[in-house]
């Protein structure tokens, strides 16, 4: 039971999670807060389980449609294959999502007890993307690229920033937009290999609706857009001086942007560019909660 349950949660996907709560608690901090353990433990509970109980019900959909069945799969995309090898173990991870869910309501209640009703507006619809995320978004394309990342972005890193600091400051929101373009680029990548495997089975993805050539300009935009975003919010005292630190891994997308374009029609060969694409995410979050907490020092 514990390895489906670690299987169809992705553990090793959840540092995003991570990250985007240390973004918020580092933002919180150089801004003067003092964040509470109470409120933090609620903030985590609240991410944590939304990350994994939406990887629950996508490993379980997936595996009733079939698709899990004719994914290619990559160490980044294409589902875990937990359900696949043990098929008997579907019901565990339906159970799974749903006490999950339930750990998101009830951390999520807490929290709107402790900061009052207007966390509802993040919560709700928190919870209708959680469940409706991999049975009925993937089937309207723009609503499935941009999903992603208002999740993590504005209900996630921006909700951790208004209960840590009980205020949303313009540096706040341009944060949740950052996280929400880097997430969206995230999603959309590993959508690439899944492209064929989708449409049959009647999933609407960019990269079907579009093709994987507009979706790599439109990565490359949203990438360009964040160092942008940054760079204004410095110009603009938004965010401080030390938060340009991101732009220390802006050489990775000289390597990562041509190889997805070259590359984008094979699995194989992508999938060190989805490896890339994790990396470069990863660190210019780090380098960002590194540039934030060196400026509160």
């Amino acid at each position: 039971m514990l390895k489906t349950m670690k299987g169809v949660a992705r553990l090793n996907f959840l540092t995003l999670t991570l990250l985007c709560v240390l973004l918020a608690m580092a933002y919180a901090i150089q801004q003067g807060a003092s964040v509470a353990l109470l409120p933090l433990l609620f903030v985590c509970l609240v991410a944590f389980g939304a990350h994994m109980s939406v990887n629950a019900f996508n490993e379980y959909f997936d595996f009733r449609s079939g698709l899990d069945k004719i994914t290619p799969k990559t160490p980044f995309s294409g589902g875990s294959g937990t359900l696949v090898k043990a098929p008997e173990k579907a019901r565990i991870a339906y159970v799974f999502a749903w006490l999950s869910l339930l750990v998101v309501v009830c951390s999520g209640l807490a929290l709107t007890a402790i900061m009052g009703w207007p966390l509802l507006l993040i919560g709700v619809p928190g919870v209708l993307i959680i469940y409706t995320y991999t049975q009925h978004i993937n089937r309207l394309p723009i609503v499935c690229l941009m999903a992603p990342g208002i999740g993590f972005g504005f209900f996630m890193t921006l909700g951790a920033i208004w209960v840590f600091y009980q205020q949303l400051t313009p540096g706040a929101w341009l944060l949740g937009a950052v996280v929400a373009l880097l997430v969206n680029n995230l999603l959309l990548l590993n959508q690439f290999p899944d492209a064929d495997a989708d449409f049959k089975v009647g999933r609407r993805t960019l990269p079907i609706v579009w093709g994987k050539a507009r979706c790599t300009v439109l990565l490359a935009f949203h990438y360009v857009l964040c160092f942008i975003l940054v760079g204004v919010a410095v110009l603009l005292s938004w965010l401080p001086l030390q938060s340009t630190l991101v732009f220390l891994c802006a050489p990775l997308l000289y390597l990562l942007l041509p190889g997805i374009y070259k590359n984008k029609g094979s699995v194989l060969k992508l999938t060190p560019y989805l490896g890339l694409n994790v990396v470069f995410i990863h660190a210019f979050l780090l380098l960002l909660i590194a540039g934030l907490f060196w400026a509160w020092w």
